[in-house]
């Protein structure tokens, strides 16, 4: 064989292992690679919202209940809307992804609304308008906060989860209706991955999150676990349409098949 084949064909192996660790990395999660900023974020994007809520019954509303839907309705769209700032300022995916998230946590909660003949809070979808004018101030506070340093940026998005996850728990004990508690459970399972993946980035940018709204010690349990997945909802344990596992093994198995067929070629061409 002459020494051009033999280069060629080393050539080719060096691509295809290059390919085979770049796949994999792609496959680790919703999150990305951001130079030496790696996150992982589990993506809830594509959760058939409006099939689970419909499959719980209609029950009555406390006025409680409806007070919490309007406030978590416009809460989340300030998450969305704070995200959105960040990303546009800074440039760094995770806003934006954790964004998309938030957008489909809002519609869940809009879902509600519409099931239950409920006037939306959301009059204007305009980045940062809210009717809730304390959202309106706190929205105001975050950007601007937000805005100093890509780090302060950051600790924005983990404040806002941790506010989120705080009113979510307080607003569980206060309601009885499957549906509501359904989305409320997916919706706080979905920040605890949120505040996970903003802590960190957080860290490997220097700095450190001291929580604002849930204790010390909830805190410290969520950054120690690992990330969420599955839909929340519980009235179907099949499989959820739609749901997107970036930890599974479909995608696994369907890389490694990929890459040992690509090997094998490799192979019995060097032969």
């Amino acid at each position: 064989m002459s020494n051009k084949k033999i280069i060629t064909r080393f050539l080719l192996l060096l691509v295809i292992l290059s390919s085979i660790s770049a796949y994999g990395n792609q496959n680790n999660g919703y999150g990305q690679n951001q130079g030496v900023q790696v996150y992982q974020l589990y993506d809830d994007t594509q959760l058939n919202h409006q099939q689970e809520i419909s499959s719980y019954p209609v029950e009555e509303l406390s006025q409680q209940e409806i007070d919490g839907l309007l406030l978590m309705r416009e809460e989340e769209k300030l998450a969305r809307d704070v995200y959105l700032e960040m990303y546009d300022i800074w440039g760094q995916q995770i806003f934006l992804n954790i964004a998309n998230s938030e957008s489909t946590h809002t519609n869940a909660v809009k879902l509600l609304l519409d099931k239950y003949n409920l006037t939306d809070p959301v009059t204007n979808d305009t980045r940062g308008s809210f009717t809730n004018q304390d959202l309106a101030g706190l929205y105001s506070t975050l950007v601007e906060k937000g805005s100093v340093s890509l780090l302060d940026a950051l600790i924005v998005g983990a404040t806002v989860e941790d506010l989120d996850i705080n009113d979510l728990k307080k607003l569980n004990e206060i309601s009885d209706n499957q549906d509501i508690t359904a989305v409320y459970n997916n919706l706080e399972k979905g920040s605890r991955n949120h505040l996970r993946s903003f802590t960190r980035v957080i860290e490997q940018n220097g700095g450190i999150y001291e929580p604002e709204y849930i204790s010390e010690s909830e805190y410290n349990e969520i950054i120690s676990s690992e990330m969420e997945t599955g839909s929340g909802y519980s009235v179907n344990p099949a499989p959820q349409t739609g749901q997107f596992n970036p930890y599974g093994n479909n995608s696994n198995n369907e890389s490694k098949n990929v890459f040992e067929r690509m090997w094998q070629g490799f192979m019995n061409w060097f032969r």
